[in-house]
């Protein structure tokens, strides 16, 4: 059985690792916990239930996001306040990487100090999934998240092509061709890009080359702008 509350003291927290997409890649001890879980603090109960119920798994659910409020917040403190295991999940990946669960780990850092626990219990990740299967110098990279959808974006892929370090960011369907697009204007032939798409799901994709023969491929096949993107730009 994991680690129950401090006796005598406050609640745990732990944040959780969820598969990005392939439900086979949770770990043994990410179900075990959130089986003996007294909350779980999700993004998006839907999500977060499709997984619960793949496990048999009944647990109260409790909405945390980047717009959820203060009541979000104040829901989670109550309940570790009473000692219980509260689980933070997204809807995949890990918590607090290019996610809001960094703002409630601070939250509840501050609030309790080290009267909760608070627990990592690591799994899927698309940053370092991507990272694994790039085949770029890996040891020192620059992580830049979701790319803001307009102000500063283009000042962005500048800073971008004049970095000397991998670079790996995320995209959405919606600005992917743009982003393929704004790379193979500003980075010269010798930087290699890799493009992951759906990792671990079934239209799994990996597309890597200068980044005009990336974008070529994307121009070339209009579905494969489908999907969720890990970009890995080598230095």
């Amino acid at each position: 059985m994991t680690r129950r509350a401090h006796e005598g003291g406050a609640g745990t927290l732990s944040v959780l690792a969820t598969p990005i997409g392939n439900l086979g890649d949770i770990t043994l001890r990410a179900i075990e916990t959130l089986k003996n879980a007294d909350a779980i603090a999700c993004e998006d109960t839907r999500v977060t239930s499709k997984l619960l119920a793949r496990f048999d798994i009944k647990k109260p659910l409790t909405i945390y996001h980047a717009q959820s409020g203060k009541n979000s917040s104040n829901r989670v403190f109550a309940l570790l306040g009473e000692g219980k295991r509260v689980v933070l999940v997204t809807d995949a990946g890990t918590p607090g990487i290019s996610d809001p669960g960094s703002e409630l780990v601070a939250a509840v850092r501050e609030k309790f100090g080290s009267e909760v626990r608070i627990e990592a219990l690591p799994g899927p990740s698309a940053l370092t999934a991507a990272l694994s299967i790039a085949g770029l110098p890996s040891s020192e990279f620059l992580f830049l998240g979701f790319l803001p959808h307009k102000k500063g974006r283009q000042t962005l892929f500048k800073y971008i092509a004049s970095e000397k370090r991998t670079v790996v960011f995320y995209e959405s369907t919606h600005r992917i061709g743009k982003a393929l697009q704004s790379l193979a204007e500003l980075l010269p032939e010798d930087r290699q890009v890799v493009v992951c798409r759906e990792l671990s799901k079934i239209y799994e994709e990996v597309v890597s080359g200068t980044a005009e023969q990336v974008r070529n491929a994307f121009l070339n096949r209009p579905e494969r702008t489908r999907g969720e993107f890990v970009v890995v730009v080598g230095p």
